[in-house]
C-alpha cells in the first residue's frame, strides 16, 4: 500500500511539473466522455418524455380508425356494442373532430377544433378542471351542452362568465358545463396552435351530426386491468374483419403499448449508436496518453536508470508510469461527466425536455476512460520498467 501511495504521489507531482501538456493531453479524454454522457442523456431525457407523453395517451389503450369499406362507412353503434362485449374491452369512446365556427356576442371564430366525445373518455381520462364532464343523459344526441379549453375562453368568452354561459357552435346554442385541462404535452408543444381559437368538446352524436355522418370511424378501446393488450388486439381485428367481410385496408389499429415497446428498443439503438460514435473521442485521447507517456518515458530515461541502480524493481518502474496514465485519464473522466452533465442539461433546458441523470451513461464514460488509462498506458509503463540501468545512466 505504502508503494502504491508513493507511486499516486509521484505520479501527482509528475502531472503538475508539466501542466500545460497533461491539460491537452486529457482534453481528448474530456471531449471524448463529454460527449458520451451529454448525447446519451440528453437523448435517454428526450425519449423518456416522449414515452412519458405515449403512456399518457394511453398505456393499456388501442385505437382504431374504421374507414369501412365502399359498401359500409365507419362503425354503427351496433357495430360499437358488439366490440363492448370482447373480453378485456373496459369500455369504447368514439371520438369526432371537425374545424367548426363559434358566436359570442356577434362575434364569429371560425377555428374552433370540435371534438365529440363520449362519457366512458372522462371515466377513463383526467380531463375536467372545472365543472362536470359529460352524463349519459348527454349521449342522446339531443343534449347541447359543451366543455371549453383556456385558449376558447381567452379568445372567444374574453373575460365572461364561462360556466353557465351559452356559445353558438356550429349554428346550434351549447351551454357550457365544464373547463377541460391545458394540454401540455411534448405534443401539443409541437404543434402550431397559435392561430387556433380553442377547442370545444361536445358529445360525439351532436358531433357526428354537425360533420355530417352517420356513423363512427374513429374510437379509442380501453382495456382492463388484468388483460393482455395484444389479446384484446388479436380480438378486435376478429370481429372488426367479421364487420367488413374481411375487406382490405377496411381499418388500422395502433396498440400504444406496442408502439412504446418500439420507441424503447428505438431508444436503446440510438444510445448504443451515439455512445459507440463518440467513443472514438475517447480512443483519439488514449492515443494522445500514449504518445505522452512514450515522451515522459524517454525523458525520464536518466531517473528510470538511477532509480534501479538504487535497487528499484521493474514492477515499481512500470506501477508508477501506469499509475501516471490512468490517474490523467479519469480525471480527464472526471471532468468529462461534469462537462458533459452541464451540456446536456443547458441543451435539455433550450428543447424544454425532461433532463435526468443517466447514471449507465456516466459509469460508461468513467469505466472507457479508466479503461483507456490502462490499456495506453501499459505500453509506456513496460517500455520504462525494461530499460536498462547502465543504457538508461549513459543516455544524453
Amino acid at each position: 500500500m505504502d508503494i502504491f501511495k508513493q507511486s499516486f504521489k509521484m505520479s501527482i507531482q509528475n502531472i503538475k511539473g508539466n501542466k500545460m501538456r497533461s491539460f491537452l493531453t486529457m482534453l481528448g479524454i474530456v471531449i471524448g466522455v463529454a460527449a458520451v454522457i451529454g448525447l446519451i442523456t440528453l437523448v435517454q431525457g428526450v425519449s423518456d418524455q416522449i414515452l412519458s407523453e405515449f403512456s399518457g395517451l394511453g398505456a393499456g389503450t388501442i385505437s382504431v380508425n374504421a374507414i369501412g369499406t365502399a359498401m359500409k362507412s365507419g362503425l354503427t353503434n351496433n357495430d360499437i356494442e358488439t366490440l363492448k362485449q370482447i373480453d378485456g374491452v373496459s369500455g369504447i369512446s368514439p371520438t369526432v373532430s371537425l374545424n367548426s365556427t363559434a358566436v359570442m356576442n356577434n362575434e364569429v371564430y371560425d377555428k374552433v377544433t370540435v371534438e365529440g366525445k363520449a362519457v366512458v373518455y372522462f371515466l377513463e381520462n383526467d380531463a375536467i378542471d372545472s365543472g362536470r364532464a359529460f352524463s349519459e343523459a348527454d349521449m342522446d344526441g339531443n343534449s347541447r351542452v359543451c366543455i371549453v379549453d383556456e385558449t376558447f375562453i381567452n379568445k372567444v368568452l374574453q373575460g365572461q362568465q364561462v360556466i353557465g354561459n351559452t356559445v353558438r357552435i356550429g349554428g346550434y346554442e351549447y351551454l357550457i358545463v365544464g373547463i377541460s385541462k391545458a394540454d401540455n404535452s411534448i405534443f401539443s408543444q409541437m404543434s402550431d396552435s397559435s392561430d387556433s381559437d380553442g377547442t370545444v368538446l361536445i358529445p360525439y352524436k351532436n358531433a357526428l351530426r354537425m360533420a355530417g355522418k352517420e356513423n363512427i370511424q374513429s374510437f379509442e378501446v380501453y382495456i382492463e386491468e388484468g388483460y393482455s393488450t395484444s389479446d384484446v388486439e388479436n380480438s378486435l381485428r376478429t370481429a372488426l374483419d367479421a364487420i367488413y367481410n374481411q375487406a382490405d385496408n377496411s381499418y388500422s389499429i395502433l396498440n400504444m403499448e406496442s408502439l412504446m415497446d418500439t420507441m424503447d428498443s428505438i431508444q436503446g439503438m440510438m444510445s448504443t449508436m451515439l455512445g459507440g460514435i463518440a467513443s472514438i473521442a475517447l480512443l483519439v485521447g488514449g492515443i494522445g496518453i500514449m504518445n505522452m507517456m512514450l515522451v515522459s518515458v524517454t525523458e525520464r530515461t536518466k531517473e528510470i536508470g538511477l532509480r534501479k541502480a538504487l535497487g528499484a524493481e521493474p514492477s515499481r518502474i512500470q506501477a508508477q508510469f501506469l499509475i501516471e496514465s490512468v490517474v490523467l485519464s479519469v480525471i480527464g473522466g472526471i471532468i468529462g461527466v461534469i462537462l458533459g452533465l452541464l451540456i446536456a442539461f443547458i441543451a435539455a433546458m433550450a428543447l424544454d425536455s425532461q433532463f435526468s441523470i443517466s447514471f449507465s451513461a456516466i459509469a460508461l464514460g468513467v469505466g472507457f476512460s479508466l479503461a483507456v488509462g490502462i490499456i495506453f498506458g501499459w505500453a509506456p509503463a513496460r517500455r520504462a520498467s525494461k530499460l536498462n540501468p547502465i543504457d538508461a545512466l549513459r543516455s544524453e
